[in-house]
């Protein structure tokens, strides 16, 4: 099983129509969590998330890709993602 990962496009965005749509919440943070403001972007924990795909459309800046179709531009995100939950 894969997970999905969330890159560049979202930076400065921070559109929580993802959030809303996951059915575990596995991206942080929400709106109502310390740190949302300070984040740059949201992340998506590779440990949760259970590859529904619910996310991927709900994203109006099509920011969110699955682990092995980040583009090779955004392939540090993959990383950070995960850095995030660490």
């Amino acid at each position: 099983m894969g997970f999905f990962v969330i890159a560049e496009p979202c930076v400065g965005t921070k559109d929580t129509a993802c959030v809303d749509v996951c059915p575990v919440d596995c991206i942080h943070p929400r709106k109502d969590e310390a740190g949302f403001e300070e984040a740059d972007l949201l992340y998506i924990n590779p440990d949760e998330c259970i590859d529904c795909a619910a996310c991927e459309p709900a994203c109006p800046v099509q920011a969110i890709f699955r682990e092995d179709e980040v583009p090779a531009e955004w392939q540090h995100y993959i990383a950070k993602n995960a850095d995030y939950y660490k």
